[in-house]
């Protein structure tokens, strides 16, 4: 049916071809000749002239030879071949002296151990600032806005603000950023590596993430009211880091006794809840027999994160508890809160001697790991060891309450103290005298320091807040400002005491 059969090829010439090849010219262009020239410059005239001091063997001959010219003075002679003897002796037990080991010369102006950097940071709103935190590049400090007092925090709107110390058009009485929160803010905390993140807590228990870098909504992140998150006022916030290498999360505390550690999604603009622990009276360490037991919660009011064992933090409360919990505590909450779904711990392992008062502070040593220091509202500053229930040493600061506390950047040995008469003080353990080694202060004594905050990039500078809404920023000497040689070990001799 089907069979192969070779045909002929059959080819067909293009016309239209042949007739476009027809109509093709070739035409050309040049631009006009370039034109270039040289010249050379040279000055008229150069002159050589050089100076040289005289030789210095010269210099000292002809001294010499002007003493001799002098003649020497009566008993001269005399006297020098007497003390002699004496002499030689005395620089030779300088040298075998260790009286002036570690000690360093400064050369600076000591008159003034702090010095005010002319006028004071102020919002006009009026309200008291309750946060102060500098950015991780150290040029810009944050300020919370709220109030300290009696009055419906509520309903009574605040803000945060932010200025740059560095910019060359600063306006003290107008800030660089004003982000206005529709409630009392009450804790704040830049992020140790992106200078554009703040986390805050909120008076109606709410945690934010702002970002400063944003033109319009500075929202990152809002945790929102739940069962779940805080339904109470967040006292305290803190940046966390996680496993993952550059990872951070906010670890939150509130009044009522819940802390919660969040990771925040910044893609979707959410907090998602990691952990949750809630401090309860039935579950403190025996330590603190003398409270009732009950299942009360434990209204938590400072909180600090230990800078040597991540799983290690300390709580404050305002029965004037002060206890130290573990992140890996798998002890379960004794009781369970209204339509919680997250599953409670206990974090609670170690209680120290209590408080006569609420603990409105408290901030762990950079330089030594078992070292801590704690402020409350009896007025006192109390210096702890992990390892001890007592406190090591006990120094009377203010005869009013003390709103924070925190350990020098720089300095091991020197912490400052905001207190409630509007002084800020400052100790230097290396003293003998308990009393504070310089004393800031600046306007009313009725007008409350209620936050400070050492700037870690720039050690020299202190942001101290104040009830009338002013940020003041002091200038701290060198004496308040560099290590002595000796002075870790002096603090290892102090965290090696037994307390009483």
């Amino acid at each position: 049916m089907f069979a192969d059969e070779a045909l002929d090829t059959v080819s067909v010439q293009s016309l239209w071809r042949k007739s476009h090849e027809a109509a093709q010219e070739s035409k050309g262009c040049q631009t006009q000749m370039f034109r270039s020239a040289e010249s050379e410059v040279q000055v008229i005239s150069t002159t050589i002239s050089s100076t040289q001091t005289e030789l210095q063997e010269q210099a000292t001959e002809q001294l010499i030879q002007q003493n001799q010219d002098e003649p020497e003075p009566p008993g001269l002679k005399d006297f020098l071949q007497q003390v002699e003897d004496m002499v030689v002796r005395e620089l030779v037990k300088n040298v075998r002296s260790h009286a002036f080991d570690g000690f360093q010369a400064s050369w600076e102006d000591h008159s003034q151990m702090v010095i005010l950097l002319p006028d004071g940071l102020y919002h006009e709103k009026g309200l008291h600032v309750t946060s102060v935190s500098w950015s991780c590049t150290g040029s810009v400090i944050a300020c919370a806005y709220g109030r300290i007092d009696n009055g419906d925090w509520s309903n009574e709107k605040s803000c945060v603000c932010t200025w740059n110390l560095d910019r060359r058009g600063l306006h003290h009485s107008q800030a660089d950023l004003v982000i206005d929160v529709p409630t009392a803010v009450t804790a704040l905390c830049c992020h140790p590596n992106q200078p554009s993140l703040i986390a805050g807590g909120l008076y109606s228990g709410e945690v934010v993430i702002w970002d400063t870098s944003r033109t319009q909504d500075s929202v990152v992140a809002q945790t929102g009211l739940s069962a779940d998150s805080h339904r109470d006022p967040v006292y305290q916030v803190s940046w966390v880091p996680l496993q993952k290498k550059g990872e951070f999360g906010v670890l939150s505390a509130c009044s009522g006794g819940r802390v919660l550690l969040w990771t925040v999604g910044f893609e979707q603009g959410s907090f998602v809840q990691k952990a949750a622990y809630a401090v309860l009276q039935q579950q403190v360490p025996h330590s603190s027999s003398r409270f009732k037991v009950s299942f009360s919660t434990v209204g938590i009011t400072s909180m600090a994160l230990s800078p040597w064992d991540s799983d290690t933090f300390l709580v404050g409360s305002e029965g004037g508890l002060l206890l130290r919990c573990s992140f890996s505590s798998q002890t379960l909450a004794a009781t369970a809160f209204e339509g919680q779904n997250a599953t409670l711990r206990a974090p609670a392992v170690f209680s120290f001697r209590p408080r006569s008062g609420p603990v409105h502070s408290i901030h762990c040593s950079p330089f030594h790991r078992n070292l801590f220091v704690s402020g409350s509202t009896d007025g006192l500053v109390h210096l702890h060891s992990l390892l001890q229930a007592s406190p090591l040493l006990s120094l009377r600061v203010s005869d009013s309450y003390i709103f924070q506390v925190q350990w020098s950047p720089t300095r091991p040995l020197v912490f400052a103290a905001a207190t409630g008469k509007g002084e800020v003080q400052m100790f230097d353990l290396s003293h003998r005298s308990l009393r504070a080694a310089a004393t800031i202060e600046q306007g009313d004594a009725d007008q409350a320091a209620t936050c400070l905050a050492f700037n870690c990039q720039k050690p020299h500078l202190l942001a101290v807040g104040k009830t009338d809404g002013t940020v003041n920023i002091w200038q701290l000497s060198a004496d308040l400002m560099e290590q002595s040689p000796r002075e870790i070990s002096q603090l290892e001799k102090i965290a090696n005491q037994v307390a009483e």
